[in-house]
């Protein structure tokens, strides 16, 4: 626990602006990318130099034959909130998409493509994984939407690692599969989360968000690549441990870069 506390107290604060226009969930992020949080492509090499780097969990898979490792899977994140909603966005390359799992269960989602996002909210000092406050909701890279392609694991008070579907009243989402007429496997993901009847079910003490809550944060992205239990990205934390997830801070609207005249 010390050690998962140390390593909280030095973790990145990922500044999440509020969106003054609830997205189009539509598989396109044009109307609020330049509006979120993101802070740049992340492949192998970026996570490398993190201070949450661990090669065990931090890895690509060889199933020989693959292409450079920064062509085998890099991405860009998205965050964006309002008073109702979470939004999670993802613009990836990948060299080829997975969402086959030998021994499939419906809370497998680590064994699949998937971009999933652990939420813990409100956040505090107590190392957990996935007690009382945590969620992760979990995005299978699968566009024809299987019932266990919008996955929520979280916590409630006195119980952990609940696993079910995010509930259909409080999620919306779209998978966009070669946006970019470049790969089969490369994607864009857009997903919009309720947060009252996730974040508050999982803790009673969440109120509605206002600017200045602080959430912990971290990203989970798996990519198997036609094996078992293969590739991770961990962003910001990790693993399940909470004490380890990054400082999500709601701030006020953002402004888009401005490119200056010559």
């Amino acid at each position: 626990m010390l050690a998962g506390l140390a390593f909280s107290a030095k973790a990145q604060e990922i500044r999440v602006p509020r969106l003054e226009k609830p997205p189009v969930i539509d598989g396109s992020l044009a109307e609020w990318r330049t509006l979120a949080f993101t802070d740049g492509v992340w492949d192998i090499y970026r996570l490398q130099q993190s201070p949450w780097f661990d090669p065990e969990r931090n890895r690509l898979t060889d199933h020989g034959n693959e292409p450079p490792p920064e062509d085998d899977l890099n991405a860009r994140y998205y965050l964006g909130w309002d008073r109702d909603y979470l939004y999670f966005g993802a613009e990836v390359h990948d060299n080829a998409n997975d969402v086959t799992d030998p021994a499939h269960e419906d809370k497998r989602w680590y064994f699949k493509d998937c971009v999933a996002w652990f939420i813990e909210a409100p956040k505090d000092e107590v190392s957990e994984s996935f007690g009382q406050g945590d969620n992760a909701f979990c995005f299978i890279i699968d566009p024809r939407k299987p019932k266990y392609g919008a996955w929520w694991r979280h916590g409630a008070p006195g119980k952990t690692y609940l696993e079910e579907p995010i509930p259909a009243g409080a999620v919306a989402y779209a998978v966009k599969l070669n946006p970019w007429g470049r790969s089969p496997g490369d994607f864009i993901l857009e997903a919009r989360v309720k947060m009252a009847p996730t974040l508050g079910k999982s803790d009673p003490a969440w109120q509605q968000p206002r600017v200045g809550d602080v959430y912990g944060l971290e990203i989970v992205h798996t990519d198997p690549d036609g094996g078992d239990y293969g590739g991770h990205f961990l962003l910001y934390g990790r693993g399940d441990d909470d004490a380890t997830w990054g400082k999500m801070i709601l701030t006020g609207p953002a402004k888009p870069v401005e490119r200056k005249p010559q």
